[in-house]
């Protein structure tokens, strides 16, 4: 079976464009679960909802793959896994190698998921010499001095790094050097990398600073709304009590006879 290294999919090729690619997973998990379900066939609206985009854009995208789906049927979910799956390169083995065995690394070494979406762990990397030799997910942890070496030997073009912030750069420039060329980074820096290298990073307290930005929007706008009610609720009643009176102010209680 092939490794990464030694293929390259045509999407740059073709022109396909960044936004699109990111999307491709979106579709096809959305799709893979419908599979499960042995649905035969989806709409694009269908898709678009699960997926989490719109309908149109859905459309172009999948006209990017030469997909257009048959009118009053939808698309084949078997056949667009399949594509999906070809144009990501999934439909082969991806070894991939984890630097930095922490709590972190040791979670990911632990998922599940890796497998089944045409990733295989190859090698978990610690610079700690205790870790040395002890098994995490089934796999034993090897000391970052064999780097170079287990990425030779297992073809690995995808690093992943999940080390402190001070020890991703240099663990990057390793990588590059023995032949990595696709990066994810879950290190708390941003790393320089030369130009044929992608790097993805995943940061998770940016997300959630994101997060909380929306927190804080949110929490605004309620009290901005609620504020708003009072300031309506006096205003009628002002007008009300406005309603009541004559020309020459209030009207009495009791009128004179």
């Amino acid at each position: 079976m092939a490794t990464g290294r030694t293929h390259r999919t045509a999407t740059r090729g073709r022109g396909i464009p960044e936004a699109t690619v990111a999307r491709l997973p979106l579709y096809l998990r959305a799709l893979t679960a419908l599979s499960e379900r042995s649905v035969p066939t989806v709409s694009s609206e269908e898709l678009a909802a699960a997926a989490g985009v719109n309908s149109a854009k859905l459309r172009k995208d999948f006209s990017y793959l030469g997909s257009y789906g048959t009118r009053g049927v939808g698309y084949d979910v078997e056949y667009l896994v399949y594509q999906i799956s070809r144009e990501l390169g999934l439909t082969q083995d991806w070894p991939v190698v984890i630097v930095g065995i922490g709590n972190l690394g040791a979670a990911l070494a632990n998922y599940g998921g890796f497998a089944s979406r045409g990733f295989r762990v190859a090698a978990l990397i610690d610079a700690d010499p205790a870790m040395a030799g002890k098994p995490v997910a089934g796999i034993p942890v090897q000391h970052t001095d064999e780097l170079e070496k287990i990425i030779d030997d297992n073809g690995v073009s995808i690093g992943v790094i999940a080390t402190p912030a001070g020890a991703a750069q240099q663990v990057c420039e390793r990588l590059v050097a023995a032949g990595v060329t696709s990066i994810l980074n879950f290190a708390p820096t941003v790393l320089s990398v030369p130009d044929g290298v992608d790097v993805r990073k995943v940061d998770l307290s940016i997300e959630l600073q994101i997060l909380a930005f929306h927190e804080q929007r949110k929490a605004g706008e309620e009290a901005e709304a609620q504020a708003d009610a009072v300031l309506e609720a006096e205003a009628a009643a002002a007008a009300a009590k406005d309603a009541g009176k004559g020309p020459d102010g209030d009207v009495p209680a009791v009128m004179p006879a």
